[in-house]
């Protein structure tokens, strides 16, 4: 019995902590403005919604859209809307119609630090190429989503 207990003691503490590591996230969820019809009187192309746990619409968010104008990178900070939902934000777009932009949304919070890196091409947000990581994206990443072969 005693055997039992210690070969199942370990996995359980590894366990517990991974649970604990993920209650405490926060998180920036993309959504949809069709769903929200205040964003969508804002002729919102996006809206963002704080998630997670220990009040997430307390925490900061920022975003900017990245782009390749000429050889040259573009960046644009971007002002989020706060909606009547607290921790939710309509996004218009504030970047050029042309070419590809890879939006780059960073909540901040307690220590806690999420992004979310989506593609806008012109007259759509591909949703599907969204990436969330519990960290401020890497340039390599945002580079790799714009579709360029190298880093600067």
């Amino acid at each position: 019995m005693r055997n039992l207990i210690r070969m199942l003691l370990g996995p359980a503490c590894v366990l517990a902590s991974a649970a604990a590591l993920w209650a405490g996230g926060l998180f920036v969820v993309l959504g949809n403005t069709e769903a929200n019809p205040e964003a969508r009187a804002q002729n919102a192309v996006l809206t963002l919604k704080l998630a997670g746990c220990h009040e997430p619409q307390k925490a900061m968010v920022t975003g900017v859209a990245i782009g390749m104008s000429g050889g040259r990178e573009q960046t644009i900070p971007l002002q989020l809307k706060a909606l009547a939902t607290p921790g939710t934000y309509a996004v218009t777009q504030q970047w050029p119609n042309e070419g590809t932009w890879v939006l780059e949304f960073v909540g901040k919070d307690q220590g806690r630090i999420t992004s979310t890196l989506v593609v806008a091409k012109p007259n759509r947000i591909e949703r599907e190429t969204a990436k969330m990581e519990m960290r401020e994206p890497a340039r390599t990443e945002v580079l790799a989503m714009l579709g360029e072969r190298k880093a600067e």
